[in-house]
């Protein structure tokens, strides 16, 4: 066995040296386990849309990082196809990636998906509206209700009301559900 160790440009190992080496596989595995869980999600979608992609011939360099308790992950391309009307395609996409996700871990995904940095503009967007909506509260007194949003949008105009030390609830059912910003008691 020396022999043919020493043939392939390797040397034999002793028993100690053997068990060196079962060490080194335990620490890779133990790094596995390490791994952030949302890294983890990430990995998993990013895998799965560059499989998409691949399948329908489109361009896009997949980026994946955590923030905000979420794991993200952006498809960056000029076009705008995976974007759809009003992100329609995005948020299917989405829903997609976070299935591949639940399917592997089998712990649901609260990830997040941009496309050609559609999610980006719209969050700048929102809370332009969101700052206005705010200053006529503020000057007027009266509630303010904002035009139908989807979950993601209405989170982003939450957030900008709360910040503004305002309060704000949501009205309506799906797929007409609104943002109403409330005057200070």
């Amino acid at each position: 066995m020396e022999a043919d160790q020493e043939a392939l440009g390797g040397t034999a190992a002793s028993p100690d040296e053997s068990d060196d080496d079962d060490s080194e596989d335990q620490d890779c595995e133990d790094d596995d386990e390490d791994e952030d869980p949302l890294d983890t999600e990430g990995d998993i979608a990013a895998d799965y849309l560059e499989e998409l992609l691949d399948i329908a011939d489109l361009d896009g360099d997949i980026d994946t990082f955590s923030e905000g308790g979420r794991a993200h992950v952006a498809i960056v391309t000029d076009s705008q196809t995976l974007v759809g009307k009003g992100g329609e395609v995005l948020d299917a996409l989405q829903e997609l990636a976070r299935l591949a996700v639940m399917t592997e871990t089998g712990h649901r995904s609260r990830l997040m998906l941009d496309i050609a940095g559609h999610r980006e503009r719209r969050r700048k967007e929102l809370q332009v509206l969101a700052h206005d909506a705010i200053a006529e509260v503020k000057t007027s007194g009266e509630a303010v209700r904002l035009t139908p949003m989807n979950p993601f949008e209405r989170k982003i105009v939450h957030d900008a009301v709360a910040n503004a030390g305002l309060v704000s609830e949501s009205e309506g059912t799906e797929p007409q559900r609104r943002v109403v910003v409330l005057p200070a008691d």
